[in-house]
């Protein structure tokens, strides 16, 4: 199959080019990525709204990439805990070659058509779980695996690729295909592709928290108060739905422990 993602760039001599045409001719081709995720908004929607349901009986969600591709899903699923007041297990990325590979390229782990599913059952997957493969090229073994095992155990799965027509799009239940044509480096998925899924998946982690009552009116009213700025977010938050001053505020933030529960307590006083 012929792959979008490793099509020649629409750019040749980038070595020939000075810094203002590089970064003028890579912003060009950045602009496209908003563009053709909008094309597939009904397909997220669609992903969105079978993870919402499964979630409110107590299911989580799980990510499941190799290289860049792991390593976005690993950065929205740890975000979720600060951001939203969540536990750590409840969004959980995981990438071929384990925390390793985070910082460093695992040499062949993506390669393993076995290990994505071991390394789900060492999770204690459940099928009331979803299971979302990332994977721009849409062929990596360690993914397609993966979702094709959740398949046969009855568990929810999605995915997000940047080809159309690929394996993992047609193993998937949900699958979420954004095309956003050949890299600026051919080949370099990091780049129009790997900010595609990152759009993405702030979508899908964002909608389902709210979904799930995590954000009231547009405030983080269960975000950790793990350092000042945050807990001066918190503060005026605070001050804004209940009227005290600053220092009473924070004093009833603290002592809570979170927006939402210092302006129960306030209210229900």
């Amino acid at each position: 199959m012929s792959r979008t993602t490793e099509s020649d760039s629409h750019y040749n001599d980038l070595e020939k080019m000075s810094v203002g045409e590089l970064l003028t001719n890579m912003n060009r081709e950045d602009k496209l990525v908003p563009l053709a995720v909008e094309k597939s908004l009904p397909e997220i929607e669609k992903l969105i709204e079978s993870i919402v349901p499964r979630m409110r009986k107590g299911g989580r969600l799980f990510y499941v990439g190799a290289g860049t591709s792991g390593r976005l899903g690993v950065v929205d699923a740890s975000e979720c805990p600060p951001t939203f007041g969540v536990p750590h297990e409840l969004v959980v990325g995981i990438i071929a070659g384990g925390d390793p590979a985070i910082r460093k390229a695992v040499e062949f782990a993506e390669d393993d058509v076995e290990l994505g599913w071991k390394d789900l059952q060492d999770q204690h997957i459940s099928n009331q779980d979803t299971v979302i493969g990332i994977a721009a090229s849409g062929s990596t073994p360690y993914v397609i695996g993966a979702i094709e095992k959740c398949n046969k155990e009855g568990i929810n799965t999605g995915c997000i690729t940047c080809n159309k027509g690929s394996r993992l799009a047609e193993v998937a239940n949900f699958p979420v295909e954004v095309e956003v044509g050949p890299e600026f480096v051919t080949g370099s998925t990091r780049m129009k592709s790997g900010t595609a899924q990152k759009l993405v998946l702030n979508m899908i982690s964002t909608s389902v928290m709210i979904q799930l009552g995590k954000v009231k009116g547009n405030k983080m009213v269960d975000m950790q108060l793990s350092n000042d700025k945050l807990v001066d977010r918190g503060t005026n938050m605070v001050v804004s739905q209940t009227g005290l001053d600053y220092h009473e505020a924070k004093e009833l933030l603290l002592q809570k422990g979170s927006v939402r529960k210092a302006v129960a307590f306030y209210q229900n006083k």
